[in-house]
């Protein structure tokens, strides 16, 4: 993990066509700004890591058999 120090009004890139900005910092809590293409999903981790879960249980046992039932 990179760890980097930023102060309000700062910015990092990511790959060159994301932006993420320090927009205010109060107490514990930073509000972060983020810009990016249209096409890059953005999640708070804990909706990232729930969709996760959803398309792993869609996609169980009865996944399985669906797709089974679509190659026989």
């Amino acid at each position: 993990m990179l760890a980097l120090t930023r102060k309000k009004g700062e910015s990092l890139v990511v790959n060159n066509n994301i932006e993420i900005t320090v927009l205010e910092i109060r107490g514990d809590q930073i509000k972060i700004g983020i810009q990016a293409p249209k096409d890059v999903p953005i999640y708070r981790k804990e909706v990232y890591l729930q969709i996760q879960k959803e398309n792993e249980e869609a996609i169980g046992i009865d996944g399985l058999e669906v797709l089974n039932n679509l190659l026989d």
